[in-house]
């Protein structure tokens, strides 16, 4: 489970570096402009080109904060699986104190050296 976490949160970093990257002017531009290679509307440049990197940028904003909202809930549940563990090992150490105490006190009882 916990090799699957960086993972989750690796690739949507990964893809906004290496677009930030590659790019020597300002995205959204069109091609030889600084901005090109990036599709048909933005190889275009102008404005269609620039709302498309706002979209693509909000895109992985949105897709960033589900990924941690998902981390978070992972976290949660497995805090509150350990939570019962630690309820259930200590109901078990109770109980084997508890057979301890009524085994000396049996040992105690019979013994008559």
């Amino acid at each position: 489970m916990a090799s699957r976490l960086p993972t989750i949160l690796r690739l949507p970093a990964l893809r906004i570096m290496s677009a930030r990257a590659v790019t020597s002017g300002n995205p959204g531009d069109g091609v030889g402009k600084g901005g090109g290679a990036g599709g048909a509307v933005r190889e275009a440049g102008g404005a269609f080109g620039k709302m498309e990197v706002a979209k693509e940028e909000q895109y992985f904003r949105q897709l960033q904060k589900e990924q941690m909202e998902k981390l978070k809930d992972l976290l949660e549940d497995e805090v509150s699986h350990h939570e019962r563990q630690i309820r259930q090992h200590q109901d078990a150490i109770e109980h084997h104190k508890k057979k301890i105490s009524r085994l000396n006190k049996k040992t105690d009882g019979s013994d008559s050296d």
